[in-house]
């Protein structure tokens, strides 16, 4: 995982294709100019996610006239940059360039025009790319630093995890693939990429079609420098973050990163959500193989009940088949767990945690995770709570405990009790709103503040032989686990939530799909792009088993109502598939538990309700959850 960023200065963008009610161009700001954040304080954010390692590489964009002598070999000596030379005949003055602007996420491609003011000496060299990237390594047999730069002037910023699609070798570093991948691709647009690359008689692919390949989440920033052509965006889902900000008034410079650099006050600092200049067609799907996909006519529908079947579907050992290589692949021992080992014996080692509440996602998780990594691991279970022994989440995370040991009685499952108090976290949660901007309602905070203190794994623990008998018998303890696994996306696909029962009501069977599909298509939005800055904050990186393209493939060919029933109660119909999963996994207790979200489950919800409308009575009748913050 990698905290990645790009700054692109003294470039005048013209942004009258990319956003829409935006000014053809704005005033060119030249390098150096003070503005409304610094390198340095983004480079301290990115620095967070990525504890490891941290670079920065430059990209010079000279445009030399046939008039101009700039002297190329003297400015390639210094250190960490880069020198694009654009060829231009003409007289001196204002002269214009057309390179690429491309986010490979969009259906059309974008040509911007830099405008550069070339000098007497026939040349102009304020057009500025800065890449940044922070490491946390967890991949590859040795270290590596990004940005990634090879002899051809290709500059790679990658934050990601290759599961599959492009083959990488147990001992390599996927980023290091990718760009090797990504150098072979011909340098044409992608739109015209079968006409232009046949008549050739090339045989390439291109950037987009690679990145295509890509099974995992992923973020990209890529300068090919063949083409002069920038290409970014993230996967489908959103699963790593990727903000930008666009040039304006105050600030010219184009901004991509992991982070905001911005302090969340700031309501006029700019900085979004990628995805929010996107074309008002649904393309989140865009960059999906084709079979993934919530088409209408992938499901029929029945308006007729049908009886729950009272054995274990066939579907559900389909579902726990792909879910069991979906968490295999996201916990496989690379090389890189020696470097925590070396400072600990194996049998203290947990390089791997789940976010655990007890309930029925975090189960299946860790159930999977056990029959998945050595057993001489342990396993770091993170639960966070703000009602002490008495939220809802620590009542089930210790019965959930107990079940795993009778399933697993040779794995060392650890507890880590995470124990809040709202009233004394204001500066935790001043870094929390600055972490999850741009979102800014009350149930972001409160999501992201349970799920920052979650990942930081720092609580207490249990050190008697079993259970929690006495609240002395606990010691202090912080996880060191570098991977997370999270349950997002479960109840997106299996109907978790009480929306959609709402809707099954309303609208039966197409009714429950829409909001099902509507769901998926905003889960970068409500979701992950959020969950993902707040857990990576912690130098850990969060890994989504229910999310892998192959588990979404696979629910997504089961008929829905083989998929949930919810015109059974709660805790039996919601979610019927994922229920039976456990029970094949002998999650008996786990599998009948009802939905419960995080800020309710650990009761930071009601916390904050008392604290910012009195009581929970008037929270409600706010809407408080919706409520943007002051």
């Amino acid at each position: 995982m990698c905290g990645i960023a790009l700054i692109v200065s003294g470039i005048r963008i013209d942004l009258s294709t990319l956003v829409p009610d935006s000014p053809s161009s704005l005033p060119l700001i030249p390098l150096g100019f003070a503005s409304k954040f610094s390198v340095d304080d983004l480079k301290s954010a990115l620095r967070q996610r990525g504890p490891d390692s941290l670079g920065s590489k430059k990209v010079r964009l000279i445009v030399r006239s046939s008039q101009g002598n700039f002297p190329i070999e003297e400015a390639n000596q210094e250190e960490d940059l880069v020198i694009s030379v654009l060829e231009r005949s003409g007289e001196f003055g204002e002269q214009e360039y057309s390179t690429c602007l491309r986010n490979f996420a969009r259906e059309e491609v974008t040509t911007t025009t830099e405008s550069f003011k070339l000098g007497k000496d026939g040349h102009c060299s304020d057009g500025e790319l800065q890449f940044i990237g922070a490491t946390l390594q967890l991949r590859g047999r040795s270290r590596v630093m990004q940005p990634f730069l090879d002899s051809s002037g290709n500059v790679l910023v990658f934050n990601g995890e290759i599961f599959g699609g492009i083959e990488v070798a147990h001992d390599d570093n996927d980023s290091e693939v990718l760009l090797q991948t990504l150098v072979n691709c011909c340098s044409c647009h992608s739109n015209g990429h079968l006409n232009e690359c046949s008549a050739s008689g090339e045989d390439q692919n291109s950037v987009l079609e690679v990145l295509s390949l890509i099974k995992g989440p992923w973020a990209i920033i890529y300068w090919q420098e063949n083409s002069r052509t920038l290409w970014f965006g993230r996967d489908a889902f959103g699963r790593r973050s990727l903000l930008v900000h666009w040039p304006d008034e105050v600030d010219s410079r184009f901004l991509l990163s992991s982070v905001s650099p911005f302090s969340s006050a700031d309501q006029s600092s700019g900085i979004k959500c990628l995805v929010e200049f996107y074309s008002s067609r649904s393309s989140v799907y865009l960059l999906l193989p084709s079979y993934v996909s919530f088409a209408a006519s992938a499901i029929s529908y029945h308006t007729v009940r049908l009886p729950v079947q009272s054995s274990v579907s066939r579907q559900a050992h389909n579902v726990l088949s792909v879910l069991r290589k979906s968490v295999m692949l996201r916990t496989s021992q690379n090389d890189i767990f020696q470097v925590m080992a070396d400072d600990s014996t194996q049998e203290d080692c947990s390089p791997i945690a789940v976010l655990f509440s007890g309930g029925l996602d975090s189960m299946i998780l860790a159930a999977l995770l056990d029959q998945s990594i050595d057993p001489n691991y342990g396993v770091d279970l993170l639960n966070v709570s703000f009602d002490g022994q008495s939220a809802p989440d620590r009542i089930s995370a210790k019965a959930g405990v107990e079940e795993l040991k009778r399933i697993a009685p040779s794995r060392r499952w650890k507890l880590v009790e995470i124990d809040a108090d709202l009233s004394k976290l204001t500066m935790e949660m001043k870094h929390v709103m600055e972490l999850i901007y741009p979102a800014n309602t009350y149930m972001d905070l409160n999501i992201g503040t349970a799920l920052w203190l979650a990942a930081s794994g720092d609580g207490w623990t249990c050190a008697c032989t079993r259970g929690f008998s006495d609240e002395n018998q606990r010691v202090k303890y912080k996880s060191q686990a570098r991977i997370v696994l999270v349950g997002s996306g479960a109840d997106e696909q299996c109907a978790g939530y009480g929306r959609h029962r709402t809707k099954y009501r309303c609208g039966s069977w197409i009714g429950l799909h829409e909001e099902m599909k509507l769901d998926m298509q905003r889960i970068w939005k409500r979701n992950m792009g959020r969950d993902d800055r707040i857990i990576a904050d912690n130098g850990k990186e969060a890994r989504f088993p229910f999310l892998d393209e192959d588990v979404i493939k696979t629910l997504l060919e089961i008929p829905l109502w083989e998929v949930t029933n919810l015109d059974e109660p709660s805790g039996v119909g919601d979610k019927k598939i994922l229920r039976e999963v456990a029970r094949l996994l002998g999650l008996q207790e786990a599998s009948i538990l009802p939905k419960r979200a995080i800020q309710f489950g650990s009761r930071i919800a009601r916390e904050s309700n008392r604290k910012n409308f009195g009581s929970n009575r008037a929270a409600n009748q706010a809407s408080a959850g919706s409520v943007v913050i002051d």
